[in-house]
């Protein structure tokens, strides 16, 4: 019985697969319209888990409670597996430093009575956005790059506020459940981080005052750090090629760190 020439090639069952992949890759990362829609989305779900991460010491004590968690674990772990996707190398990509930090969010969220202790943690998944440049990606392709280092130090703030105020309202304030101890742990952290020191709420013991330092000293730099992006002239991105510093001012000729000749761009041509 003659045979075929051209033998029946087997069925490619990773075809799918790297369909899906190569899909999320361009979603992810890519540059065209349906890409940026995409990436507007996942960063508003973002922020909005964000925002339940930090209303959810009032949810605890009602009945949406689990519902609310377990949806959000759910999303996170969408978003976790879907990034692990759409990059080559997805064993490596979970060795980075700020998935693992999503992946330990997860966990708290899996495990929210177990974890209790470590809940306050959550918090830092806008600072991961931050670093990750995930959040500032809506302002560079509207050209106010130069608002980003302001907003970072805003959300460098912003997280330290209420990562502070969910270790202190765990730690110390959680007996006064609700909504009224979670203000309680808010209007010291704002209270210690300003240097108010008003003294009608404060924690007892030595390690209520070792947390206390920590907290001004921590905030008084962040609130230095912010003063300095605002007030301070305004630099562009623009990498020397010769030593690599990284942020120039905008009419600079020369390196101000090895004197190289730039070439920055401007809105004049």
């Amino acid at each position: 019985m003659p045979t075929s020439p051209h033998p029946a090639r087997a069925p490619r069952y990773d075809a799918p697969l790297a369909r899906l992949r190569s899909r999320l890759r361009r979603l992810y990362y890519g540059d065209g319209k349906a890409a940026m829609r995409f990436q507007t989305a996942a960063l508003t779900v973002d922020l909005a888990i964000i925002a339940l991460f930090i209303a959810q010491p009032v949810l605890k004590g009602t009945q949406a409670f689990l519902a609310v968690d377990y949806s959000v674990a759910a999303v996170l772990f969408i978003d976790i597996a879907a990034r692990m996707l759409a990059v080559p190398r997805p064993f490596r990509r979970l060795r980075q430093p700020l998935v693992l930090l999503d992946v330990l969010i997860l966990v708290t969220l899996l495990l929210p009575y177990a974890l209790i202790n470590f809940g306050f943690l959550r918090i830092l998944r806008l600072w991961s956005l931050s670093k990750s440049g995930r959040l500032w990606q809506p302002l560079k392709r509207r050209g106010l790059a130069e608002w980003e280092l302001p907003a970072r130090a805003v959300v460098n703030l912003v997280t330290f506020l209420f990562l502070a105020t969910g270790f202190i309202y765990t730690f110390f304030f959680r007996q006064s459940s609700g909504l009224e101890g979670y203000l309680d742990a808010l209007y010291f952290t704002v209270a210690s981080v300003t240097t108010t020191g008003y003294g009608d709420i404060t924690l007892e013991g030595p390690w209520g005052k070792l947390t206390a330092i920590v907290v001004m000293i921590i905030g008084i730099s962040l609130f230095v750090q912010l003063a300095q992006a605002i007030f301070k002239p305004s630099k562009v991105h623009h990498p020397c090629p010769q030593c690599g510093l990284q942020r120039h001012d905008p009419d600079a000729v020369h390196c101000k760190a090895c004197g190289q000749i730039l070439n920055i761009p401007n809105d004049d041509g």
